[in-house]
């Protein structure tokens, strides 16, 4: 027997293979990796619960874990690198994008349609009300430049009230016991605001200027093209999502697995659905088209990154057109 012919037999079966193999697995161990999304108790990212609970992502072909934070940890964990994506606002996008976490917005989940607002004590029934008063807001947050449209809106400028600065989940200690007029937060610590001060009310809400407050899934440039089919994959269940949420009779279901998400009850939770203006793919396609205004995401992100300069959050403007990329939201 000629042992050099059998170890140069063996040789050439294992370059044949075994070494094919492992590069194999190497590369299925890499594509099953799921994406990592991070998402927070906002409704709009709750709705993703649905999705989740329902099984529709392996029915897509997708694998996807979704990681539960607090709003400012999962940017955090985002800008780290530990998740490949995040929900959040688009003027945040712009901030963690800023400091060094750059996304691009792939798609919208939703605006804010009144679960951010501006409190104010009884007997104050307007903006115009507030002048020369003292208003509380999370300085540089979304609630100040809430505070700021509104008073634009409303022929006032920030020198006609006093801003004083609190962090938003102690607002409704703010509202009862302080010597302010009115304070700015979302929900549900607004509801919480006006529970603990019988008579305070919204003198404007994000209700007043829809698309202020955009509402995107933002990923990791890298993550969003190399792995582009399998955000595709993702962004289609969305609108699965939406509809299934909206349509009369499968709602209580939804309104159900979404409260219990966030651990309330469903009677609770609808009103914060309510305030929350979902949006489908078609809704999303009309939003990413470049304008002005606020009905565009170009648009409102232009004001948030005006709004983010002129308040010190960061330096430089940044380059709007290089977080959004509509081909997620275009895609047939």
């Amino acid at each position: 027997m000629n042992v050099k012919h059998i170890s140069s037999t063996l040789k050439t079966l294992f370059t044949r293979l075994v070494i094919p193999a492992v590069a194999a697995m190497s590369i299925s161990a890499h594509a099953a990796q799921p994406l990592k999304i991070g998402y927070s108790d906002w409704p709009g990212w709750v709705a993703w619960q649905v999705a989740i609970d329902k099984g529709w992502f392996k029915e897509a072909g997708v694998a996807v874990d979704f990681e539960w934070f607090d709003y400012s940890a999962s940017m955090d964990a985002f800008s780290a690198g530990k998740i490949d994506a995040v929900t959040m606002t688009n003027g945040d996008a712009l901030v963690t994008g800023a400091a060094g976490g750059k996304s691009v917005m792939i798609m919208l989940t939703d605006y804010s349609n009144g679960n951010d607002m501006i409190v104010a004590k009884p007997g104050i029934k307007s903006l115009k009300d507030l002048k020369g008063k003292k208003v509380a807001v999370e300085e540089g947050l979304v609630e100040h430049l809430l505070l700021l449209n509104g008073l634009k809106k409303a022929g006032m400028k920030e020198s006609d009230v006093t801003l004083v600065n609190a962090k938003t989940n102690e607002m409704p200690q703010v509202l009862a016991t302080g010597d302010v007029s009115a304070i700015g937060a979302w929900q549900p610590i607004a509801g919480q605001a006006m529970k603990s001060l019988p008579g305070s009310r919204p003198v404007y809400t994000s209700a007043d200027e829809p698309g202020l407050i955009y509402d995107v899934l933002a990923v990791n440039p890298a993550s969003a093209q190399q792995r582009k089919a399998e955000w595709l994959k993702v962004v289609k269940v969305w609108d699965r999502v939406v509809h299934y949420i909206n349509d009369p009779k499968t709602q209580p279901d939804a309104v159900k697995i979404m409260a219990a998400r966030v651990g309330v009850t469903p009677q609770v939770y609808l009103p914060l659905l309510k305030g929350t203006k979902l949006l489908s793919l078609a809704d999303g396609k009309k939003i990413y088209v470049k304008g002005p205004g606020f009905a565009s995401l170009y648009g409102s992100s232009k004001v948030a990154d005006d709004f983010n300069v002129a308040n010190g959050v960061y330096k430089a403007h940044q380059d709007i057109d290089s977080y959004l990329d509509s081909s997620f939201t275009n895609a047939k």
